[in-house]
């Protein structure tokens, strides 16, 4: 059961109307890692736990926290793009200059009537594909953390781009949480290893004997970038504790692949062998 409540998380209010940066904030909005994303891509990773205790609980009260962050910046952007104050004491006219519409997103006034939506800030609209929920708490916490890095990267980059000192108050308050939410899904990768639920490679449980152990524990080196052997992933002990690293230049260990013909009635230019037969007929007696 979800309920509400009207106060904020965080309250902090625009200095002046901007439509052109409202625009620039519906991708920490409603983009690829933006908060819709998270909030819920956390709730369905809780819902869908089927270990319960500290696990599902911690994810349904992140994933509610994040819901909570979409509504702050909806008010936001919607503050963002309030009608600018008139230009003189006495205009009383109420009219609206092309000036006003030229730098912002036009769906904000002509489809939302002013208002945000679930959509990034070229106006694509948010995707139920952004959202993975594996059923593994070893993947997913480790995406998750992906993306709180990828969320206050752009948040960040959001700081440098406009001078107003509320929505940079609000942009400083994404920016901690998300440095705390690192932190957390860091930490619960950490828990899950010490509570053996689950470790590297993940998923853990599927049996090594399945592996091919040559290609387990080799850095295929693949370019002609000679410092790609120079790291810990080349040489060394190897984060599963079940060896060590080594490199090797990469080579063809299968065979030339060679598909049966394809089926006729498909037309595909791969003619059956009596037909070739006929065609190399033909070429001799043209030759």
């Amino acid at each position: 059961m979800f309920t509400h409540q009207k106060a904020l998380q965080f309250t902090s209010k625009p200095d002046a109307p901007d439509p052109a940066f409202a625009m620039k904030l519906q991708e920490v909005l409603g983009g690829k890692w933006g908060e819709m994303t998270v909030a819920l891509q956390y709730l369905y990773q809780g819902w869908n736990t089927r270990l319960p205790g500290k696990y599902k609980d911690m994810l349904m009260a992140i994933g509610t926290e994040e819901l909570s962050h979409v509504e702050m910046l909806v008010q936001m952007i919607d503050q963002l793009l309030d009608k600018p104050a008139p230009m003189s004491a006495d205009d009383t006219t109420g009219s609206t200059q092309a000036s006003e519409f030229g730098a912002q997103n036009p769906q904000h006034t002509i489809v939302n009537g002013g208002s945000a939506y679930p959509h990034d800030s070229n106006g694509v609209p948010w995707s139920g594909a952004f959202v993975t929920a594996s059923g593994n708490l070893m993947a997913d916490f480790t995406l998750n953390v992906t993306a709180e890095m990828q969320g206050r990267l752009q948040v960040a980059r959001l700081f440098h781009m406009t001078d107003d000192r509320g929505v940079k108050e609000l942009i400083r308050f994404l920016v901690t949480r998300d440095h705390m939410h690192q932190m957390q899904w860091l930490s619960a990768i950490e828990e899950l290893k010490a509570d053996g639920l689950d470790g590297m490679p993940t998923p853990e449980a599927f049996p090594l004997e399945e592996e091919f152990d040559e290609f387990s524990h080799t850095f295929i080196q693949a370019s002609d970038g000679e410092a790609a052997t120079e790291g810990s992933w080349a040489s060394g002990p190897a984060p599963d504790g079940r060896g060590d690293f080594r490199t090797a230049l990469i080579q063809a260990t299968g065979e030339w692949p060679e598909l049966a013909p394809g089926d006729p009635r498909l037309y595909g230019t791969n003619p059956l062998q009596e037909t070739k037969g006929l065609i190399d007929k033909a070429k001799d007696a043209l030759s």
